[in-house]
C-alpha cells in the first residue's frame, strides 16, 4: 500500500506542476490579449515584443509556460498509464483524454497567431488538412481556422475562448480532485521566470529564398509525414491512432500494457520523423 501511495504522489506531482504552468500561461495570455490585434497579427506581435512595456517578458512567459504545461501534462498522463491504476468511467476517461488534442490545438493556434512565416505556413497546412476530411472538412475548417478567408480572427477567438472553454470542460471534474500549491512548485515557477527574462521566444519574418519552413516542434513529424502520404492519411488518420488507442484503453491490465507499448512505439516513430524534418533545415 505504501508503494502505491508513493506512486500516486509522483503522478500528482507531475499533474500539479502542469497545473501551475497552466495558471501562469493563462495569466500571461490575458496580459497579451489586451495588446494584441488579430487584424494585424505580425505587426501586433512585433509591437508587443519591441515596444509594449515588458511585452517581451510577458510573451516569453506565455510561450514557456504553455510549452511546459503541455510537456508536463504528457508526462502526467504517461505516469498514470504506466502505473495502470486509474479508476474512471469510460465517458470520464474519454473526456479527460480529450484534453490532449485540445491542448495541442491551443499550442498550435498560439503559433498561428504570431503571424510570422512559421505561423502563416502552419495555418495554411492546418487548413488544408481540415479540408481533406470528407463531409466534415469544410464546416470543421470554418469553425477552427478559416485563415484564407478571415485571417486569424477565428483562430484568435478559439485560442482565447473556444478551446479554453472546451479544455475546461474536459478537465474540470479531474481538477476538482486536486489542488496545486505554489509553495510546492517554487523551483518550477522560478525556472519559467528566468527563462522568460533570459530567452525571448523566436519570431521569423518572411525571408527571400526559403526552401523549407519548420513548423512548431510538435508539428514537425506530421509535416515530414506529409511528404510521403496523402494529406488525409498523414494529417488525420496517423495522428488519430494514439488518440483512439487512448480513448479505447481496455480495462484489463494485460491489454493495457499492449496499448501502452503501441502508444510508445508511435511516439518514437513520430520523434524520428521530427528529427528528419529538423535535418532539412
Amino acid at each position: 500500500m505504501a508503494l502505491m501511495s508513493k506512486e500516486k504522489i509522483v503522478a500528482n506531482r507531475w499533474g500539479g506542476q502542469a497545473l501551475i504552468c497552466l495558471f501562469i500561461s493563462v495569466l500571461s495570455g490575458i496580459v497579451l490579449s489586451l495588446q494584441y490585434n488579430p487584424a494585424e497579427p505580425f505587426y501586433s506581435t512585433v509591437v508587443i515584443e519591441l515596444i509594449a512595456p515588458f511585452g517581451s517578458f510577458w510573451r516569453a512567459m506565455h510561450y514557456y509556460s504553455s510549452q511546459a504545461f503541455f510537456l508536463l501534462l504528457l508526462v502526467h498522463l504517461l505516469v498514470i498509464l504506466w502505473q495502470m491504476e486509474y479508476s474512471y468511467t469510460r465517458s470520464a476517461w474519454i473526456r479527460l483524454s480529450a484534453s490532449i488534442p485540445v491542448t495541442i490545438l491551443l499550442l498550435f493556434t498560439g503559433y498561428v497567431l504570431r503571424g510570422d512565416v512559421t505561423g502563416e505556413s502552419a495555418g495554411a497546412i492546418a487548413e488544408h488538412i481540415a479540408l481533406s476530411i470528407p463531409v466534415l472538412g469544410k464546416p470543421l475548417n470554418s469553425l477552427l481556422f478559416d485563415v484564407m478567408a478571415n485571417g486569424v480572427k477565428k483562430v484568435y477567438a478559439n485560442h482565447l475562448i473556444g478551446l479554453m472553454v472546451l479544455g475546461g470542460i474536459c478537465v474540470w471534474p479531474h481538477l476538482r480532485r486536486y489542488t496545486a500549491y505554489y509553495r510546492n512548485h517554487y523551483i518550477l515557477i522560478m525556472t519559467v521566470l528566468l527563462l522568460s527574462v533570459a530567452l525571448p521566444p523566436s519570431m521569423e519574418p518572411e525571408k527571400v529564398g526559403l526552401t523549407h519552413i519548420a513548423g512548431p516542434w510538435f508539428f514537425l513529424g506530421l509535416q515530414e509525414l506529409l511528404r510521403f502520404m496523402p494529406v488525409f492519411w498523414a494529417g488525420v488518420v496517423v495522428p488519430l491512432i494514439p488518440l483512439a488507442a487512448l480513448f479505447l484503453l481496455p480495462e484489463q491490465a494485460r491489454k493495457r500494457s499492449v496499448t501502452l507499448i503501441m502508444i510508445i512505439v508511435w511516439l518514437l516513430g513520430y520523434a524520428i520523423l521530427s528529427v528528419m524534418s529538423l535535418a532539412r533545415m
